[in-house]
């Protein structure tokens, strides 16, 4: 609704009974006037302007945000795919983070086994996910024991895997994990080709490029109760798996 204000008036008046003519000054009035139909399209113009505006700086401001997160990938096998250790992860890092869990069950680092990390689509999604740093935690699978034969190839395969991260995550801070132990479990996984064969080429892979190495092996091999089937953790073994990369990462100023 538009307003119009009159201005003070001023009216001769005649006094009947004088002859005499006064002047009288007349109050102020506030006048209802209908708004025009132009004057309606230029205010909802205004409006939707203002509310576009709004939005777009609400979107940019989100999106400025969130590029500035630390982003972790966890890249892994079935021990970061269905534990808790990547939310574990999230929760210590606060909201200053953001943490991935790109796990896949069943994985290897070994090209020649039926499913090697490499090829399988958690990787790609990995490295679409811009991460700042990247933590792998690989080998267990490879101490399968119809898999262990190719074990001769695992350090070239992990080499070519860890080349590949660095050309398309670049920048990205990369860390390698000594898986947690095998202890007796059903799944045909050796925990003497794990101890003799995997864990020293994770660390000759770990020495050869320059990578810093997470020791979660040595750290869980007193503690079998965390692992009910013998190689998964549960919520504990997870939680100190989680406590163990977190202070990896925060001695190293990620």
């Amino acid at each position: 609704m538009n307003f119009c204000l009159e201005t003070t008036k001023q009216k001769n008046i005649h006094a009947p009974t004088s002859g005499v003519t006064t002047l009288i000054n007349e109050p102020l009035v506030l006048k209802n006037l209908p708004m025009k139909p132009k004057r309606i399209t230029i205010l909802v113009a205004i409006v939707a302007i203002v509310v576009i505006a709004v939005s777009l700086v609400a979107v940019f401001s989100e999106n400025h945000s969130s590029d500035q997160l630390a982003r972790v990938v966890c890249m892994g096998d079935s021990i970061t795919q269905i534990t808790d250790y990547p939310a574990d992860l999230q929760a210590l890092l606060g909201n200053n983070s953001i943490v991935g869990n790109f796990g896949a069950s069943s994985t290897t680092v070994n090209f020649y086994s039926s499913l090697p990390y490499f090829f399988q689509p958690e990787f790609g999604n990995a490295t679409k996910f811009k991460p700042t740093t990247v933590i792998i935690m690989l080998g267990t699978n490879d101490a399968r024991t119809d898999y262990y034969q190719q074990i001769g190839s695992f350090v070239i395969d992990y080499e070519i895997m860890i080349s590949r991260i660095e050309t398309l995550c670049r920048g990205a801070q990369i860390y390698l994990v000594e898986p947690p132990p095998i202890f007796n479990n059903s799944l045909s996984l050796n925990s003497n080709d794990f101890v003799q064969g995997v864990i020293p080429r994770i660390q000759q892979v770990a020495m050869a490029m320059n990578l810093p190495l997470i020791d979660v092996y040595d750290q869980l091999i007193n503690r079998p109760e965390y692992f009910p089937d013998g190689v998964h953790p549960d919520s504990e073994g997870a939680q100190v798996i989680a406590n163990l990369i977190y202070n990896a990462l925060t001695s190293n100023s990620m």
